[in-house]
């Protein structure tokens, strides 16, 4: 058998590792083995064939799979909207109890009420978001 069809097969078993394993390891190494298949294909020597399989499974790993792993893992959603409000500190501008009142949250005006139902919120004070229900902001 031609040694390019040898470093096909390989390839071949290299990629159905990645699979099993998501590593992006054996992936790497498979791009080696295909250039060596290549070089096999052209007429390349057996060290040559070596060489560029050790040179480039070498370049991927080094150069390509840090990049690819940091795209691997997506971050955590990125809270947008109104859920991005949560948290949030806020200053109070009307008294803020169980029924009602208002507030100065990221620069805009907002309805809001007490989370518990039972505390009261002077202007001037400091709250934070515990929960947007509407457009109604439930601070405490």
């Amino acid at each position: 058998m031609d040694p390019w069809l040898w470093w096909l097969i390989a390839t071949g078993i290299l990629i159905v590792a990645e699979v099993l394993t998501t590593s992006l390891v054996f992936a790497m190494i498979a791009g080696g083995a295909a250039s060596a298949a290549v070089v096999a294909a052209l007429g390349g020597s057996t060290p040559l064939q070596f060489a560029a399989f050790a040179v480039i499974s070498g370049a991927l790993l080094l150069l390509v799979r840090p990049l690819a792993a940091r795209h691997l893992y997506t971050p955590t959603a990125i809270r947008t909207g109104v859920a991005a409000l949560v948290g949030a500190e806020a200053e109070v501008l009307q008294v803020v109890d169980s029924r009602d009142g208002r507030i100065k949250l990221s620069g805009e005006i907002w309805s809001a009420r007490a989370y518990d139902g039972q505390s009261t919120f002077e202007p001037g004070q400091s709250v934070r978001v515990i929960e947007i229900s509407g457009a109604t902001a439930l601070v405490g």
